[in-house]
């Protein structure tokens, strides 16, 4: 028999503890082998313990959840799911996904939450992901606010939108997608669109947050959204997202209900519509999403990059694109914001 995942169940809420113990109890591959009421216990539980997963609370006393985080990357890396109903934070929200949480998933309804058990098989599936990660490859991203007043005319304001930037990730992907858009140039003459694996409800307030880091425009997809250059559109995969044209000649976004495959979708849609201007790129995550996507992108002589699958938290997404022959760069994350610039100029110069 193969050994059932070993989670360590953090929260200060004894209701939470024996709720999220008894779901994952309940799966037969997942056993919960102690909890820890605040971030100070969890660290000694995790060097007794040795637990493959642990699920955390934000709002804890003595040392909370992002404090937690923090040192847990540093002195002893586990996988870890944040559980919070503070979801609704964007700092606490952006913070966890900058440090490198697995996941972010939020109580169904509050701090002690009555329904909890709705959530059941997604806590479950997320605990048997976190397993499968990389923990070596997760890298907290440095970062510092963007000064408010600096013109941010200077950064972003008036470029032409001559390319569409396309950038797909599931689990592990926000990390890496906060990592590329604090250190790409704004001024280029190309819209972003990203599609990450997070939820809909955190998405409003991790946006907002986001935006502060970035001397790109940070703004949630919605439906209608004209593209403009500069501007860095983030949307979730629960949603499918395509790219169109208006009666005014104008691209913009279509949000549309959950598909199979979100990714493929908005790489071709965007292919359609810009052609040769086309830059797709995947990050880590699981799956085999966008490699259909890739296809079409060169086959209107587009450009493909992937992450190196190595640097990769999941290097499923990548990979699967790279082993088909779909991928024209391949990269380390490191190198990612800096080609990607390089590329753009370089385009526009050849095709000007």
């Amino acid at each position: 028999m193969a050994e059932k995942i070993k989670v360590l169940v953090v929260d200060d809420a004894s209701f939470m503890v024996k709720a999220v113990s008894e779901i994952l109890n309940s799966d037969p591959d997942i056993e919960v082998v102690g909890s820890a009421k605040n971030g100070l216990q969890a660290l000694e539980k995790i060097k007794e313990l040795s637990p493959d997963v642990i699920t955390l609370d934000v709002d804890m006393p003595i040392m909370d959840g992002i404090r937690t985080v923090r040192h847990i990357m540093l002195e002893c890396p586990v996988p870890v799911v944040m559980l919070s109903s503070l979801f609704s934070n964007g700092a606490i929200t952006f913070d966890a996904l900058r440090l490198g949480v697995v996941d972010f998933l939020p109580k169904p309804s509050g701090a002690i939450s009555q329904d909890i058990h709705k959530a059941k098989q997604q806590i479950i599936d997320r605990i048997k992901m976190a397993v499968a990660v990389n923990i070596h490859n997760i890298h907290r991203v440095k970062i510092r606010p963007v000064d408010e007043n600096n013109s941010l005319e200077g950064y972003y304001g008036f470029q032409a939108l001559d390319y569409i930037l396309l950038i797909g990730t599931t689990l592990g992907g926000p990390n890496t997608s906060i990592r590329v858009f604090s250190e790409l140039p704004p001024k280029l003459s190309t819209a972003a669109v990203v599609v990450q694996e997070i939820s809909p409800k955190i998405l409003p307030a991790f946006v907002k947050e986001f935006d502060k880091y970035t001397p790109w425009h940070i703004a949630e997809a919605v439906d209608g959204a004209i593209l403009e250059a500069g501007v860095c559109y983030v949307a979730s995969n629960e949603y499918s997202l395509t790219v169109a044209v208006n009666d005014n000649q104008e691209p913009y976004l279509k949000v549309g209900e959950n598909v199979d495959r979100p990714l493929n979708q908005l790489f071709s849609s965007a292919a359609t519509v810009f052609g040769r201007r086309t830059i797709g790129v995947l990050l880590t995550g699981v799956g085999d999403d966008g490699s259909d996507g890739f296809a079409e992108i060169k086959q209107r002589q587009g450009i493909t990059i992937a992450q190196k699958s190595d640097t990769c938290v999941y290097p499923n997404l990548a990979k699967c694109a790279i082993e088909k022959g779909l991928v024209d760069i391949v990269l380390e994350e490191t190198n990612l914001s800096r080609e990607i610039e390089t590329l753009i100029n370089e385009q526009a110069n050849s095709l000007s």
